[in-house]
């Protein structure tokens, strides 16, 4: 076994916009990979084949398929990310559901000192946390 890395499937061709969109809000975190689809190829030419990037160090692999399914993101996976402070938190957050929905809105949920959970606009699901 050589790595371990969570996986993304992005259905709207929107995986480079996300990659893009989470690698500017977090600190730390680029853009390691990106094969494209050529002519000719399963997927839509110029999107993602298969792209890798990292979030504060934490690998993460994403495509843009080429197949349409009857799924998408579910909340039951999500990125959890523990803050510093309440201002990273808060402008995460506000950042992260811009287009999005809430699933718990900010608040002090007596297990932390301040929490949100979220989907974003790409329907990828995120805890934030400021622990005690």
């Amino acid at each position: 076994m050589k790595k371990i890395a969570s996986f993304l499937m992005f259905q709207e061709d929107n995986a480079e916009e996300a990659m893009n969109y989470y690698t500017s809000l977090i600190e730390d975190s680029q853009i390691t990979s990106i094969v494209r689809y050529g002519p000719g190829e399963s997927g839509k030419e110029g999107t993602v084949m298969q792209a890798t990037f990292t979030l504060k160090g934490q690998e993460f692999m994403c495509i843009d398929s080429s197949v349409k399914h009857q799924f998408s993101f579910t909340p039951s996976f999500s990125i959890f990310v523990t803050c510093d402070t309440e201002e990273e938190l808060d402008n995460l957050y506000h950042e992260l559901i811009e287009g999005g929905s809430a699933l718990m809105p900010l608040g002090d949920y007596g297990f932390s000192k301040k929490f949100g959970w979220l989907n974003d606009r790409f329907g990828v699901s995120w805890q934030l946390n400021l622990p005690n």
